[in-house]
Parts: C-alpha cells; structure tokens; sequence
C-alpha cells in the first residue's frame, strides 16, 4: 500500500491498469484525448502486481481497474472518471495536476 500511495503522491495522474483489461484502455484513450500523459503503471507486467491489485482494493477501489488517482486522490474507476468527464469536471480537475 505504501507503493501506491507514494507514486499516487510523486504523479499527478496515476493509472493502475492491465494491458489486456478494454476499459482500461478506454480510460488512456480519453486522457490521451483530453492531452494530458498520466503515469501508467500496468500492473499485469510487474512482480507484484497481484499485491498491488488488493492493496487498490483496501484503499477503496470499488470496481474492477482501472484505478485512477489525480492529485494523490483516488477518484475510482471508470464509471467514476466517465461520469466526471459527463458532466464537465474532469478536464478541470486533469488540468490542476496535469505536468
């Protein structure tokens, strides 16, 4: 847990997702859109991505990845970042913590 919090701390945007994982995917495409370079941390390629995975979980990642994190906050997962981009607060909350 400490892991994440600390590069949830160190990047402004933080992505914890799976490469074959379609939402995921999503979620990239739409910063990518939206021109901002989260940190993306695809944790099916990483020793201990298991780990990861349920410490996402204890920190209160509600669904399935991916887990977002802006400004060292987790916001959730993609209903969460969807449902912020509907209704026009996600560019404001990516640009306060956009490098």
């Amino acid at each position: 847990m400490e892991r994440i919090v600390k590069l949830a701390s160190e990047n402004g945007i933080l992505i914890f997702s799976k490469s074959t994982c379609c939402l995921c995917y999503a979620v990239q495409i739409l910063f990518k859109e939206l021109r901002v370079q989260p940190r993306i941390v695809e944790i099916d390629t990483i020793p201990d991505g298991l780990e990861i995975e349920k410490a996402l979980k204890r920190l209160g990642s509600s669904g399935p990845l991916p887990s977002v994190f802006i400004g060292g906050k987790l916001v959730g997962s993609t209903n969460e970042v969807m449902s912020l981009h509907l209704s026009g607060n996600l560019v404001q909350l990516l640009r306060q913590h956009a490098v």
